[in-house]
């Protein structure tokens, strides 16, 4: 059954009135107690709304496993709540997922603001849990069944945006800007950003933290030319990104500005891109997956191709590159689990995923001690030459092109202010 304004609509309303209820969505003919079932939220509301097509990812992976006979023979049942994008409501849910609907795998909210506030409760019950796009939220905790379905690497709190420091430092740069939403997300980001920064040797000639409700960019855009860097790490959420484009657009920077972006959520998102158009040429930032000749990973193109008439029918992010891969790949990790090791127990599927890799539609993972990916491989890109055609230009190469890492590199940098006068 696919996820529709009716289930939003029935999610939202539960949630008002309390915790929300349940879509769950099942096919087959399995008894109802032979099941294995997998939980968490989403943002099917709220200001993180944007993210709630990695449902799809989920719901093409549990319709392939069942397609093909289910886990160890029992079907997957999905158990999707809405958070509501509010931090405040996920420990209710997952406590919930784990003592009442007793689901056997977890994945976690989107992001490292829901995130870190199950994350104690998901060591406390030694649950076996997959982070979704989630930053750095193992880091401390060091819980052993908990594995990050993103790429961002070891020591993700300073290294996941590292690509952007290596294209500075090999471009030169030697003064840096730093400008961030004052979120969870956004300030271990920059952060991590500064620390980069000052061990490659670079000046940071300008830090500053913002509201996240903040709009008006113009002072701080002012306060930014006035220091003049060679780049500026951007950590922002979609509504500001937006924002400070558009800022951009009208107050411009100075040409001694090379690299700009790094750390923009939002740029990653269809509507936003669709939006912005050629206000995106130049911007440098961090993405997981983009149609360039150098990620051709078995069965990505198939899996996009399988999502987009349901995004279509849904009114969601058309092209889906940036996180239904990825949640995709989340449930690919439970089934090699759980077929190698042919358990759901929490403790040998996870001994079985540090011990092994695994191939899914976004590449061999391996994971650390502390599920981790082991290498880093976080993407920067580069809009190149995007103009006022829509969104088609997006699924054809050469719009994003690949800087970081070497070994998927399509393209080389442009220098900002050239970029986006070409």
């Amino acid at each position: 059954m696919r996820l529709t304004r009716r289930h939003f609509t029935k999610l939202g309303v539960a949630a008002s009135a309390g915790l929300a209820a349940p879509a769950i969505w099942t096919k087959g003919s399995f008894a109802q107690s032979d099941k294995i079932r997998v939980g968490c939220s989403a943002s099917l509301t709220g200001p993180l709304s944007g993210t709630k097509n990695m449902v799809i990812g989920y719901e093409l992976w549990r319709d392939d496993v069942n397609a093909a006979g289910g886990l160890l023979g029992k079907e997957v049942e999905l158990i999707v709540y809405d958070d509501q994008s509010s931090p405040s409501n996920a420990p209710a849910i997952y406590s919930k997922l784990v003592d009442v609907d007793q689901v056997d795998f977890l994945f976690t909210p989107y992001g490292a603001n829901l995130t870190a506030t199950i994350m104690p409760f998901a060591q406390q019950r030694d649950r076996f849990i997959v982070g979704i796009l989630t930053l750095a939220s193992n880091d401390k905790l060091k819980h052993d069944k908990f594995f990050q379905a993103a790429p961002w690497g070891p020591d993700g709190a300073t290294n996941w945006a590292r690509g952007f420091f290596d294209i500075a430092e090999r471009d030169g740069v030697k003064k840096m800007a730093i400008l961030a939403a004052d979120t969870e997300f956004s300030k271990t980001a920059a952060e991590g950003g500064r620390r980069v920064s000052e061990e490659m040797g670079m000046e940071v000639v300008d830090f500053q933290m913002y509201p996240p409700t903040n709009r008006d960019f113009s002072a701080i855009l002012r306060n930014i030319k006035a220091a003049e860097p060679e780049a500026v790490f951007v950590c922002s959420y979609p509504a500001d990104s937006t924002a400070i484009l558009r800022g951009i657009q009208e107050i411009g920077l100075n040409d001694s500005v090379r690299l700009f972006g790094g750390g923009m959520v939002g740029p990653q998102y269809a509507s936003l891109m669709e939006n912005l158009g050629p206000a995106l040429n130049g911007v440098v930032n961090f993405h997981l997956y983009v149609p360039e000749p150098t990620l051709k990973f078995e069965g990505i193109e198939n899996f996009l191709s399988r999502y987009e008439p349901i995004a279509k029918q849904q009114q969601v992010d058309p092209l889906g590159f940036y996180i239904p891969p990825f949640t995709y790949a989340a449930g690919q990790l439970i089934s090699a689990a759980v077929e190698a090791t042919g358990s759901i127990d929490q403790a040998e599927v996870s001994q079985w995923l540090h011990a092994n890799p695994v191939e899914t539609v976004v590449g061999q993972i391996n994971f650390d001690e502390i599920g981790n990916w082991t290498e880093r491989r976080v993407l920067m890109v580069q809009f190149q030459g995007v103009d006022d055609s829509g969104l088609d230009q997006f699924r054809q190469a050469g719009k994003e092109v690949v800087i970081d890492p070497a070994d998927y590199a399509s393209g080389e940098l442009i220098p900002f202010a050239d970029a986006r006068k070409a």
